[in-house]
């Protein structure tokens, strides 16, 4: 016997045999249709009897391994049940022939037989034979059930006369000598009258028994024989059936300890109702125990009644007794070099049993040795298949990783050198099962919950396996997905050359199959999950940016109740219930505009020891339609935190709440959501989007200015005006506003502030008419109006009198000394700085400054219907010269007492000619930086 059953059991020993075969041409899905149907009936309870009949199918057995029938019974075929597909009656005659042939492979075993012929309709049909059935077809064959049952109970019968013809055996001293198939030639020529051959006879018969008795459902009666032909077998030490009888005792004890049984399988069996009634304290020692005398033993060492033997060993083996038996009998098996596969069966059987005792570390030691037992030269097919079972069965005992080496053993031996067909299918397969032995999860959400499980070396190397193995299978999609994987979980783990590898390979892969978000399902029905980039980059904080000043909306004071949230009636809670996910979820308190571009700033590392780039990275949301309009990067070798902004456009309005980001790296398309990314901080990531507002675009025809008035800040203006001017002039200040948004702009109004308060203001000093302009509302699109503000500046030059001293004769303007009142000659005024006197005194400019802002408020479109409008804001910056100073001033008595004459010195700080005029007074021209003293008469 070459072959193991690797699926054996210890309850395996109660079972009848029987062979389900095809005979001519039967398609597989209706044999094995009808094979599960006779496989159902798998203990039969007999009639007028308390005895259950357990019967064990199978549809291959090796003719070689029926031919250790004697050695242990459950192997003998018994019983053979034959299935055909007959379609005409000249097609009988040659499957009565092919099922007679069938019957003489196991003749010198078989107890009885059947046919199920399917399709065949007619005379034949209406023959009445026990061994054959007819049905019309495989689908119209309501009791197959029956007849099987009806066909083990015929096996029972035979069963039941060959125990009770072996039990009762009166043959005298001339007990046959049972035999293994390699035994046969070494028993040539033995002396068969010697005591010691008739003890081994004797011995192997009652272990025969004991096995019929287990079949035939006597418990009881299959321990009392066990123990007899231990004793018997032990003294001639015929080790190899020392062996059998005690897998035998072994066997027969774990049915009763556990009736449930040993396999681990789905549906257990049914206790037999011959159990004693106090089979629940089976595991209690000296439960159920029976003595043998061997003063009871007939001539022969068979005694029928076995009740009335007493003796000197126990019944049943307790649950300890049990598993050093297996080792004695493992033992004995080991010394022959042809009974390998029996006792790599007991090894198994063990195993089952100390799995259910959770005894897993004795459990580990028989499959240890099971693992180095010599079967001869075993085909590939073989190996697979024990390497498989021993992961199964260290799987079983809660060996997970012992498990997981088998199994990945057994993936490699299917695609082994010296196959000449590798089955990689077959490989990736068992490789996939061998993840969760490693600690291995192909849900990348598995990774990102703190401490990485298991052995990254091991864990990498089997990702290699797997994408190797997906790309021999033809399917470079799987290949991509495993890869990702890799990269994206063992990324810590991975030095900068194999960094530099993987990502080569996956680039290698991914041109001609790219990489995506589609969750991939394979055959057996296991879904891969997509794999996002989350570390390449690795984001670290998003920020949702406000429009800049000149695009926020704002809400008309009146409206502003109506949408103010009534969740609670408190002004403030002291009490903060909230965790970070409603952090995300949380409203941000400005609002983005519907038609207008929206910021996102990320803060991303490179983690990569060279450049990455990233391509098509763009905004994931929610909420409302939304245009997001990706961006490519490129970020340095490890690089630290870099900003970087993606924006957008909401097509809709309503509430948007940003999800995440995606990108394309290695041609691996990610979606990145922050909800599975704990570790990036944001403030927030939902917002209003109200309806579109229109856009205005501001020039002016005067220059720009770097200059910004305080206190307003430069992002509040879209823009700043500067000019200068002479106290008293007036200057035209022409604004163009042009419509560059999609709206009409329904409304415009403008106001004004002056932002200095140190200087008097005389009259208005920024004027305007918006009449003309609000002619041309609504303003379409892309159109343009014109405005004209007049700048006229009026100051009060005249306190600074005090600087201006009397030195002697001459006088001093702004600490500058003027030897004579007639025309001097000052510095230009492009150089006039503030200067000290000789004094010491503190440093002055005779330039003013005034500062104002002009604001345009404006709306129009959905916006405006629902109470939103934009302001633009112009600051206006003017710095003003004196244009003449009144340096000395004088009376003159005049003609009248009630009158007088004033004499000015009057001083042209200017480089420009001017009049100076006086009411009944003569003009007095003056050049640029010239005194002249002037008599205003009787005034």
């Amino acid at each position: 016997m070459s072959v193991p059953d690797y699926m054996q059991c210890a309850e395996d020993h109660q079972t009848v045999l029987v062979v389900v075969q095809p005979i001519g041409v039967v398609l597989e899905d209706q044999f094995f249709k009808i094979y599960k149907r006779i496989a159902s009936v798998n203990q039969v309870s007999i009639r007028d009897s308390q005895r259950l009949l357990y019967i064990r199918y199978r549809h291959h057995y090796l003719s070689e391994n029926n031919e250790w029938g004697d050695f242990q019974t459950h192997r003998k075929v018994v019983g053979l049940i034959c299935i055909t597909n007959c379609s005409s009656a000249k097609e009988w005659p040659q499957i009565a022939e092919r099922f007679h042939g069938q019957k003489e492979v196991y003749s010198s075993t078989l107890y009885d037989s059947r046919l199920l012929v399917f399709g065949l309709q007619g005379e034949i049909t209406e023959q009445q034979r026990t061994d054959v059935a007819f049905y019309p077809s495989f689908e119209d064959s309501p009791d197959v059930e029956k007849r099987v049952d009806d066909f083990v109970e015929s096996i029972f019968i035979v069963l039941e006369s060959k125990r009770l013809d072996r039990a009762t055996d009166k043959s005298g001293d001339k007990t046959p000598l049972l035999c293994v198939p390699f035994e046969k030639k070494d028993f040539v020529g033995l002396d068969t009258d010697s005591r010691h051959y008739k003890k081994r006879c004797q011995g192997r018969m009652r272990k025969h028994v004991g096995d019929l008795c287990l079949q035939a459902g006597m418990l009881q009666d299959a321990l009392v024989h066990y123990h007899m032909a231990v004793e018997l077998l032990r003294g001639v030490n015929d080790f190899l059936w020392l062996g059998a009888a005690l897998e035998g005792l072994c066997s027969a004890s774990v049915i009763f300890h556990y009736p449930g049984g040993t396999a681990g399988k789905t549906a257990g069996r049914k206790p037999s109702i011959s159990q004693p009634a106090d089979a629940g304290k089976r595991h209690r020692p000296g439960a159920q125990e029976v003595l043998i005398d061997p003063g009871a033993l007939t001539a022969n060492g068979i005694s029928a009644d076995t009740s009335t033997e007493i003796g000197r060993a126990k019944n049943c083996l307790s649950p300890e007794d049990i598993i050093e038996k297996y080792k004695e009998a493992i033992s004995y098996y080991g010394k022959y070099k042809n009974a390998g596969v029996i006792e790599l069966e007991a090894c198994v059987k063990a195993v089952r049993v100390l799995a259910i005792q959770k005894r897993a570390r004795e459990a580990s030691e028989f499959l240890q040795n099971a693992v180095y037992i010599n079967l001869g030269q075993l085909s590939e097919e073989e190996k697979i298949q024990r390497y498989s079972i021993l992961s199964e069965l260290y799987e079983l005992i809660g060996f997970h990783r012992k498990s997981a080496f088998f199994k990945r053993v057994a993936a490699m031996q299917c695609v082994a050198p010296t196959i000449p067909e590798p089955g990689w299918r077959a490989c990736y397969k068992l490789l996939l099962e061998t993840l969760p032995g490693y600690s291995l999860s192909l849900d990348p959400k598995d990774f990102s919950k703190g401490t990485h499980r298991g052995w990254a070396a091991v864990q990498m190397r089997l990702l290699h396996e797997l994408v190797y193995a997906s790309r021999r299978m033809g399917n470079p999609g799987l290949s991509v997905r495993h890869l990702s994987f890799l990269l994206q979980t063992m990324l810590d783990f991975l030095s900068d050359q194999e960094k530099k590898e993987v990502t080569q390979s996956l680039e290698n892969y991914t041109s001609k199959c790219p990489g995506g978000m589609e969750v991939i399902t394979l055959p057996d029905g296991l879904k891969l999950l997509p794999v996002p980039f989350t570390k390449l980059p690795i984001v670290r904080s998003v920020k949702l940016l406000n429009l800049p000043v000149s695009l926020r909306p704002h809400k008309v004071k009146g409206l502003l109740g109506q949408n103010m949230s009534t969740a609670s009636p408190f002004i403030y809670s002291p009490i903060i219930m909230h965790n970070r996910g409603e952090e995300r979820c949380k409203k941000i308190d400005f609002q983005w505009v519907q038609g207008d571009v929206c910021e996102v700033q990320l803060m991303v590392y490179n983690p990569m020891p060279y450049e990455l780039r990233v391509e098509n990275m763009g905004l994931l949301t929610s909420g409302v339609e939304f245009e997001s309009l990706p961006a490519a990067l490129s970020l340095p070798a490890e690089s630290g935190l870099y900003p970087v902004t993606l924006v957008g456009v909401p097509r809709t309005a309503g509430n948007i709440t940003v999800n995440g980001y995606h990108t394309s790296v290695f041609g691996v398309t990610s979606d990145c959501l922050l909800e599975g990314l704990p570790s990036v901080k944001t403030s927030g990531c939902l917002v209003e989007v109200i309806p579109s507002l229109p856009r205005l675009q501001l020039s002016t025809s005067l220059p720009r200015s770097a200059n910004t008035p305080q206190p307003t800040s430069k992002e509040e203006l879209s823009s700043t005006v500067s000019v200068q001017l002479f106290n008293g002039e007036t200057q035209q200040l022409t604004i163009t506003l042009e419509n560059i948004g999609s709206e009409d702009i329904e409304t415009l109004e403008l106001t004004s502030k002056i932002l200095t308060i140190k200087e008097k203001v005389f009259g208005e000093f920024l004027s305007w008419d918006l009449e003309e302009a609000s002619s041309h509302l609504p303003l379409k699109s892309g159109q343009a109006v014109t405005l004209t503000v007049s700048i006229k500046v009026k100051l009060d030059f005249s306190g600074q009198e005090s600087l201006l001293q009397d030195d002697g004769d001459g006088i001093s303007v702004t600490g500058l000394p003027i030897s004579s009142p007639l025309r001097q000659v000052l510095k230009p005024r492009s150089e006039t700085k503030t200067v000290s006197s000789e004094s010491g005194k503190t440093e002055y400019s005779h330039i003013k400054t005034l500062e104002a802002v002009l604001n345009f408020k404006y709306s129009g479109g959905a916006g405006k219907v629902e109470g939103y409008y934009r302001e633009l804001s112009l600051g206006v910056h003017v710095d003003i010269e004196p244009s003449v100073f009144f340096t000395r001033v004088n009376t003159l008595p005049a003609t009248s007492t009630r009158h007088c004459h004033l004499l000015l010195d009057i001083f042209n700080p200017t480089e420009h000619e001017l009049t100076v005029s006086a009411k009944n007074n003569q003009d007095l021209v003056l050049h640029g930086s010239e005194c002249q003293r002037s008599l205003l008469k009787e005034i």
